[in-house]
Formats: structure tokens, C-alpha cells, sequence
């Protein structure tokens, strides 16, 4: 079952570490990853399931606001060219976003999986 409050915080936390730490993204989609896992409460298969989500939600977001950038480049010619250049570029920018879902919901799902492992444990 999707916790969504988990998921909300999750996407949230996988837009930012994809806007302001592309360096080191992979660290923080396992941090953001397993933050999920931990918030579901659900094991390592609800914390996997939940985290995937958020990844994906994250990744569609962040597409969503380049596409916005890109396309609003602050002046008249800059709308014109972004809406130009995303059209010829449009497969190519679909493929690397489908592949950016898998990526975030591979790594952001394994470590969830810890995450929700670790949660349900009875202590």
C-alpha cells in the first residue's frame, strides 16, 4: 500500500537533491531512498514499493520544470527557440526521461527496501 505522506516527502526530497546537488546525486537518491523506506513503515517490500514511487514522482517533476525552463527562457526568443528545440529534441528527451524514472526508482527502491526493512523491526 502507497503511503502518500512518505511519498509527498520522498518527491519533494528527490526534486531538490536533483536540483541542487547533481554532483552528488546518487548518494542523495540513497539517502532520499531510504528516508521513504524508513517514513512507510510498510517492510523492505512497502519501503521498496513506496520509495520507487517517489523516485518516479521526482523524476516527472523534475522533467516537467526543465521543460518549463527551457522553454521560458525569459525573453520572446527564448520561448521561441526552447519550444523549437524541445520539438526536434523530443524523442530523444523522452528516452532519457524514461531512463531517469528506472534509474531513481532502482536506486531510490533498494535502499527503501533497507529502510522499511530496518522500520518494522520489533524491538
Amino acid at each position: 500500500m502507497t503511503k502518500w505522506s512518505a511519498v509527498i516527502t520522498g518527491f519533494i526530497l528527490a526534486v531538490c537533491v536533483q536540483a541542487f546537488f547533481g554532483r552528488y546525486e546518487f548518494i542523495g537518491l540513497l539517502i532520499v531512498g531510504f528516508i521513504v523506506g524508513y517514513m512507510a513503515h510498510s517492510g523492505a517490500l512497502g519501503g521498496m514499493w513506496n520509495a520507487a514511487v517517489a523516485g518516479a514522482f521526482g523524476t516527472i517533476v523534475g522533467a516537467v520544470l526543465f521543460i518549463i525552463l527551457a522553454t521560458v527562457g525569459g525573453s520572446m526568443a527564448g520561448v521561441l527557440g526552447g519550444l523549437t528545440g524541445f520539438t526536434l529534441s523530443g524523442a530523444a528527451s523522452l528516452i532519457e526521461v524514461v531512463k531517469n524514472i528506472i534509474y531513481y526508482a532502482i536506486v531510490m527502491g533498494i535502499t527503501g527496501a533497507f529502510g522499511g526493512l530496518l522500520s518494522s523491526k520489533k524491538r
